[in-house]
């Protein structure tokens, strides 16, 4: 009976000890690795979410430049017929020139959306989430830039909007950007895909 339990290896004996030092090591490596793949999958997304918006931003901005100083005071360019122009004006309001009377608000909410957008980012495991806030954040950005560093003034500035459909609105890349991200985020929503990369049905 001894020689058995000798050989099998009781919970007490140095052998079961082993096996159970063997398997909680283990199981730390294990938990080790998924975290360290986590962290690792957030810092691509992350770096993806700041790509798209970095990216958004500067087209906006070098768009706005060329507007500014190439038509800017002069007619319209027509791209497609009566269909689509180019137009530049001067938007004191919100994307596509909705309440012109409250600029320092919209001011004030565009620049409580990167707040959260980069407070956000530390949650976030999903590619397409990490697209549709950089759109946001790059959108965001690109006429927040308007706001403080165009005429009138600081945090009043007028955003330069150029794209001129017909019978709609003129406005930018950035809003452009905001309601691409916008879209996805409400497409991501209904299926069920959070910005942690987890799924859920309701």
């Amino acid at each position: 009976m001894a020689e058995a339990e000798r050989i099998i290896g009781t919970p007490d004996t140095p052998e079961g000890s082993g096996e159970r030092t063997a398997a909680a090591g283990a199981t730390g490596v294990g938990e080790q690795q998924t975290q360290a793949e986590r962290r690792t999958g957030r810092g691509r997304r992350i770096a993806v979410l700041f790509a798209v918006a970095a990216f958004a931003y500067a087209v906006d901005l070098v768009s706005k430049l060329l507007v500014v100083s190439k038509l800017e005071g002069r007619a319209p360019i027509r791209l497609v017929g009566d269909l689509l122009e180019l137009h530049a004006i001067r938007n004191p309001g919100a994307a596509f020139g909705f309440g012109a009377a409250f600029t320092i608000i919209f001011t004030l909410i565009a620049a409580a959306v990167i707040v959260v957008i980069i407070r956000l980012a530390r949650k976030l495991y999903s590619f397409p989430w990490a697209v549709a806030l950089g759109l946001l954040l790059g959108g965001a950005l690109g006429n927040l830039t308007d706001r403080i560093f165009r005429a009138p003034g600081i945090f009043e500035g007028e955003v330069v909007d150029f794209i001129a459909p017909k019978g709609f609105a003129v406005f930018n890349l950035a809003d452009s950007a905001i309601v691409c991200g916008g879209i996805l985020i409400v497409l991501l929503s209904f299926r069920g895909l959070d910005p942690d990369g987890t799924v859920h049905k309701d």
